[in-house]
């Protein structure tokens, strides 16, 4: 098995991992820098669970070759919070609701930080856009999109 050197920037640090050919970024990300927040679902990037922002685009880890990430920008969701000051996204979520099993809620966490990096004014057809390649089975999407327009609303506020 040939091994390479992937140097690129995650969370904001610079980030350097040995890695396969053949390794796809979720592994990577949750066997090789433990960080597994990012959740690995379906493999084939249908459910969304694996969302990461790859430079300034929301993508699936399931679908991104390792090496693909060479001098990147990647955020995952251990990057947007810390335990002591929680992403507007992540309280958002939580105060509306809009987390029942917690496992598709990294993914969408990240989908809709993508979208609100770029749009602090979405829509409800915007903001069901940005989450349409995320599947969650318990909460319906309901409670999600009121959570990503209060939170766009905080972070608007905040600005």
């Amino acid at each position: 098995m040939s091994v390479k050197t992937l140097s690129f920037i995650l969370n904001g640090e610079n980030t350097v991992v040995e890695v396969a050919l053949s390794d796809m970024l979720v592994d990577v990300l949750r066997e090789k820098l433990l960080l597994t927040g990012t959740k690995k679902g379906c493999g084939k990037g249908e459910c969304g669970a694996c969302t990461v922002i790859m430079n300034g685009e929301a993508v699936n880890s399931c679908m991104v070759p390792a090496l693909k990430a060479e001098g990147a920008i990647v955020e995952t969701i251990e990057g947007i919070g810390r335990p002591d000051k929680l992403h507007p996204l992540q309280e958002s979520f939580m105060d509306q609701g809009a987390i029942q099993c917690g496992f598709c809620t990294p993914g969408m966490i990240m989908s809709a930080k993508a979208l609100l990096d770029k749009n602090l004014t979405p829509n409800r057809e915007d903001i069901r856009e940005a989450v349409s390649g995320n599947i969650c089975r318990c909460t319906g999407y309901v409670k999600i999109e009121k959570a990503v327009s209060v939170a766009a609303k905080q972070i608007r506020e905040n600005q």
